[in-house]
Parts: C-alpha cells; structure tokens; sequence
C-alpha cells in the first residue's frame, strides 16, 4: 500500500509510467518522474525551478525527454504501481514530507525533492545546469518557531515516549526472529522454515522503515530503562532447544502486538502491516513446533509400506507380517473401493498386527475411521480433506501426513502443520495413474528443503531405491514392490539394510 498522497502525486506517477510504456520500458525511471512533474505549469516542482531562472523544459530536454513525449495524456490513467520504483519514491517522498517539512500527506514538491535525492546521476546533471537542491530543501522546511518566552519542556512528549516503546519491541522482535532463524538453518537445516523467517525479517524491516530511524534512536534510554533490571529465574535458564524457540515464538509475538498497539499512534497503515506479519508468526509457530514433535514419533521410521488387498499377491495378513519382519517401521492402509464397515474391520486387523510388531499404522483418506481403529495417524492427497480439518477430527497427537508433488505443496503442507510428507510421485507406478511425475528433481529438492519427515514415493524398487538414496532422501514408501513380491519379507529387509547403510 502506497503512502497517502495528493492527486497531482498520483497523477504524476501513473503519468511516468504511462511515458515508461509508451517507449517500451517495463520499470519507470527516475527521470520520467521528473518530467511528469514539470508537466504542470502552475504545480509547485515547475514554480521552484522558476525561481532559480530556468525553464522546466529545459530541465527535462537535459535528461532526454521532452513534454511532447507525454503529452497528450490520456484522462483515465490507471493508479500508479504499488511495487518497483513507484513505490520506492512515493516512501521516500513521505520521509521528505516527514522530516523535512513536518507534513504527514505526499504532496508534489515532495516527491521532486525525494526524486532528486534519491538519483545521484540525475541531480548532478540538473546540478551542473544551475539547480542547486540545497536551495529546494531550504525553500520547503518551515520557518522556526518564534516564542516570546522560553518554552519549558518538563516532561518528554507522547511522541517520544511512543517512540521508546517502538524501538525496544522492534529490537525484540528483530532478536526473536533471528533467534527462531538460527534454529531452522543450524540446527534444523530446513530451508523451506529458514527462507520463511527471512521473509518475515525483511517484511518486518519494511513495515517499520514507515518510522523514521533518528526518532526511534533518540527516543532509546538504556540507561535509564527500569526493566533491565527486572527479571525471573525462568528468564535465567534454558533446559533444551525446545525451550530456546518456545520462549522466542511468545517472545516475538508479544514485541509485535505491542509495535502494532503503539505504532498506530504514528501511522494506521503501520498497525495494519503488523497485524499481518503477526498473524504469519502463529501460523509460523504451529509449523516450526509441530516440527519438533512429529520427528520424535518418526525419527527411526525408514521403510513405510502401503497396502491393499489388491496388491498383496498373498493374503493381506501374511504379506504384511512378512513386511514387519523384514524392517518395515510403518504400515498404511489404502482401499478405496471397500465399503466403510468392511474398511473398518480390516483397519482393526491391521492395528493389532502393527501394534504386536511395535510398528506405526497410518489410514489412507479416512480420519474418521483412523479415530475409530485407534490408528497412528491419517495420511491424505492434495484432494482430500486438507490438514487443518483431518486434524480436527483426529486431534493433536495422531500423526497427520500429506502428498504433496511439487516445492509449493510441500511449504503449504508445512505452514498447515502436516507431521511428515509424502514427496512424488518418484517414478511410474504400477498402483496408481499419474499425468505427471515429480521425479528424482522434486525428491532431491525436499530432500535438502525441510527437516519434516519425508517419505519417497512412487514405484520404488530394489532396482531404483538406489537413485533416490543418492539425492539425498533417507525415507521412502513402497507398495508393489513389497507386497507383489514372493517373498515379502526379504524384499523388506533389503530395502532396510540399503536405507540404513546410509543413515
């Protein structure tokens, strides 16, 4: 969102772009900025360049446009970009209009002085012509306040004492948001949760660049703050790095509600911007402690196989106890044709079964019935129920996991507070049709992504495991290859001794 401004401000930047276009440019320059602004005779940039003895189509022929080049100028122009070089100087503009002149709304002569501020080249060029920009700042900064008497300030302003609130959660804020950041990249490695909290750091930097950075420093009294000397035992101690990011998520959310509270005495758009990035922190804080649990749960589990009656080239029994002998740490049960009341007596036998091996049993698509089998957890497709509502039904501590296909679904997964993921399809399966195929691409992208359990999937087979293992994924889910085989058990066991080579 774009600061507030007159309409001869946002005339004029539509106007720019509307020249940027017109000679095939994707992005405005500063210059064209410029020229849009010396179009208005009577505005005020044209009347300051007047009184330094120079004419306002001089100024623009000296940067290489013209007035012909935006003239005539169509009456239904688009409002100007909130992104790019738009953007850039309309903020800049403010800061003029703030610190310069006391003013809280971007009128023209702003946003000239901000253009010539920020574009070194282009100021040189007017300089060398005879523009002296020194003279333009002196010209918009109000004349100074005249008391007969001494005015007595005996207490600091609420501006001030505003502004001290600001920087102290500011600082804490930024201090949280590294603490959770070195979690994820040093102790986690997860870039995906890593790349996130840098998002938010630079969101957080450009929501409060809105202040200006010497009335946050002047307003910082260290040294008279009482609370450095206020704290607890529990503030004194950390017992694991659990506890680290426990206390930082609290820690950060509680700085920016504060910021969004305070910081809606000196702008609106402030408080709404930090509303927003505090609503990311929750989602955020579900992701990254979810995190930490669900690996305890499956931090051994290797080797997942998925079952039906249909693929199992024996009886279901047989075939899966064989699986459980030879290392399977996870047993999923996927029949889609079966009806609800059969479904659920072959989910009960395969809880018992898993159960007496020491085993995980997740269901296929049904939460319902997970809940209703005391299953382990429910695992569901981009077009099953999503997450949050698998979740409500099985509650906090059954396992909820998710296919996802490409590097989008996987940080959506995450943000939802999926427990593991399923990454594919690998290649061509011979249990299920695919129009496409993710590939060893997508394995070694998640593979080096996230620290979130991920399970390879998709027609994986003694003949293949090995590619996968080499981008880097030490977790896969098979079917066909194990239950399609004679002897279950020993196929199992291979794909084991392999996955555990390279632990």
């Amino acid at each position: 969102m774009l600061p507030e401004m007159t309409l001869a401000v946002a005339r004029a930047l539509a106007a720019a772009e509307h020249l940027a276009r017109g000679q095939g440019l994707s992005e405005i320059e500063a210059r064209h900025v410029l020229a849009a602004l010396l179009l208005e005779e009577e505005g005020r940039p044209a009347g300051l360049v007047r009184e330094q003895g120079l004419e306002p189509g001089h100024i623009t022929r000296l940067v290489g446009l013209s007035f012909h080049d935006l003239e005539p100028l169509p009456g239904d122009l688009p409002p100007p970009s909130t992104q790019g070089l738009s953007a850039m100087l309309a903020f800049a503009a403010r800061r003029v209009a703030r610190e310069l002149c006391g003013e809280s709304v971007v009128a023209t002569e702003h946003l000239f002085l901000a253009v010539l501020q920020e574009d070194a080249e282009l100021r040189g060029k007017l300089e060398t012509a005879g523009l002296s920009v020194g003279r333009i700042e002196a010209q918009l900064r109000p004349e100074p306040l005249r008391l007969e008497e001494p005015l007595q300030i005996l207490e600091p302003t609420e501006q001030i004492d505003s502004a001290r609130i600001l920087d102290a959660n500011a600082n804490r804020a930024r201090e949280a948001l590294r603490t959770l950041e070195d979690y994820c990249r040093f102790v986690l490695n997860d870039a995906l949760l890593s790349g996130e909290l840098k998002s938010l750091r630079h969101d957080l930097t450009q929501a409060l660049s809105i202040l200006p950075s010497r009335l946050l420093l002047t307003s910082r009294d260290t040294v008279h703050d009482v609370g450095t000397t206020l704290s607890t035992s529990g503030e004194l101690q950390r017992t694991s790095l659990t506890a680290v990011v426990q206390a930082a998520s609290k820690r950060l959310q509680e700085a920016l509600r504060s910021l969004e509270e305070y910081g809606k005495l000196h702008d609106p758009n402030l408080g709404r911007s930090l509303e927003s990035i505090r609503y990311r922190v929750y989602t955020l804080e579900k992701a990254l402690l979810g995190s930490l649990a669900a690996p305890q749960r499956l931090a051994d589990v290797r080797l997942y196989v998925l079952v039906s009656v249909a693929t199992c080239a024996a009886s279901m029994e047989w075939t899966v106890r064989e699986a459980l002998a030879g290392g399977a740490q996870a047993i999923q049960l996927r029949e889609k044709k079966l009806a609800d009341r059969e479904l659920l007596e072959r989910a009960r036998l395969l809880r018992k079964w898993t159960r007496e091996a020491g085993a995980l049993f997740i269901i296929n698509d049904r939460p319902d019935l997970a809940r209703l089998c005391e299953a382990d957890g429910v695992h569901v497709g981009q077009d099953d129920l999503p997450v949050k509502e698998a979740r409500r039904i099985v509650g906090p501590e059954m396992l909820v996991g998710v296919s996802t296909h490409n590097p989008e679904q996987l940080r959506q997964a995450l943000l939802d507070g999926a427990d593991y993921v399923g990454i594919g399809p690998t290649f061509p399966s011979q249990t299920k049709d695919f129009d496409s195929f993710a590939g060893l691409d997508y394995v070694r992208y998640a593979a080096s992504a996230t620290s979130l359990p991920a399970f390879a999937i998709g027609g994986i087979t003694l003949e293949n495991v090995d590619r996968v293992l080499a981008c880097g994924m030490r977790r896969i889910a098979v079917g066909n290859a194990v239950c399609a085989a004679d002897d279950p058990q020993r196929v199992a066991a291979e794909l084991r001794r392999r996955l555990d080579a390279v632990r």
